[in-house]
């Protein structure tokens, strides 16, 4: 998992760690929603809370390829994982970069990579580890918004507005890529029902994290989303769908994301009659009850 958690980015690990059907093997951390610094902490502090330390943690990018600076979302993800900050004595291990190359040999045509943040870091593992890169199994990216706006600006997305450079980069060389888009993402609400629900479950060992990080997540998507009914966990359900393909439904297409200043990010695909589709699995319409469902069954065990 390459991500910048972030509090959807959280719970995507959390969701990860509880699902007994997926096997996290490492975790790539980069700037984005936090500091890369704050990013690799965060996910530190959830893996030791879920008592896994054999779980390598490798720091990637701190910054975008345009050299350009950075802006993090405080008012959106806070300073830790929402308003909960990781204890600041402590103490985990991180791993070199070169590991990536030694997971993807390890897990030789089995590996699934998924992509939650800016891209900037696996387009650096493209580019350093080109023949280990063709043994992975597949890539699952979260960014864009096509025909339907953004949320960063009027017409990009977070992630592919961080680094629109590394994004077209990862689109075109990535194989089997699946990419969810605001399309998708933004129905992908989490409401405080269900966030109380698990908050009050005993067998899900980040419930006393769940409602504090929820309440300040939805603070700001109350603000931002007039009417919204909770708030859309974006990172998660890329993760989902691993497993769990057929909540949403898919078109086939070549994605590219601008990279010129006036609509920086943008992403876009040729839909015109007379285009040729292509083989990039974009998810256009999400299954609300059926995500639920399996949400449910993961962050609510009896």
């Amino acid at each position: 998992m390459f991500c910048d958690p972030g509090i959807d980015d959280s719970l995507a690990i959390m969701y990860t760690m509880l699902d007994p059907e997926l096997e996290l093997v490492g975790i790539v951390t980069g700037y984005g929603n936090v500091t890369i610094d704050q990013a690799t902490a965060n996910a530190a502090y959830l893996l030791q809370l879920a008592g896994k330390y054999d779980i390598p943690i490798i720091p990637g990018a701190s910054k975008p390829v345009q050299q350009e600076e950075v802006s993090f979302y405080p008012e959106i993800h806070g300073e830790g994982i929402g308003p909960i900050q990781p204890p600041s004595d402590l103490q985990y291990q991180i791993y070199p970069f070169d590991t990536i190359r030694l997971i993807i040999e390890r897990y030789r045509n089995e590996l699934i990579i998924v992509d939650t943040g800016r891209s900037t870091t696996l387009a650096t593992a493209f580019i350093l580890f080109p023949e280990q890169i063709k043994m992975v199994h597949s890539f699952y990216v979260m960014g864009g918004a096509f025909f339907v706006p953004g949320n960063v600006t009027a017409m990009a997305e977070a992630n592919f507005f961080g680094d629109p450079t590394s994004s077209n980069f990862v689109l075109k060389f990535a194989h089997n890529l699946t990419i969810t888009p605001l399309n998708v993402t933004q129905f992908a609400i989490l409401t405080p029902e269900v966030a109380e629900a698990i908050s009050e479950n005993e067998r899900n060992i980040y419930a006393s994290m769940i409602a504090p990080v929820f309440e300040f997540y939805y603070e700001f998507y109350k603000e931002s989303v007039p009417g919204i009914p909770g708030a859309p966990i974006h990172d998660l359900l890329t993760i989902m769908l691993v497993k769990n393909p057929t909540i949403v439904d898919y078109i086939y297409y070549d994605a590219k994301v601008v990279e010129d200043i006036e609509v920086k990010g943008m992403s876009y695909i040729d839909f015109r009659p007379t285009s040729n589709t292509g083989e990039t699995r974009i998810a256009v319409n999400l299954h609300y009850e059926a995500f639920l469902e399996e949400f449910s069954k993961v962050m609510l065990p009896e």
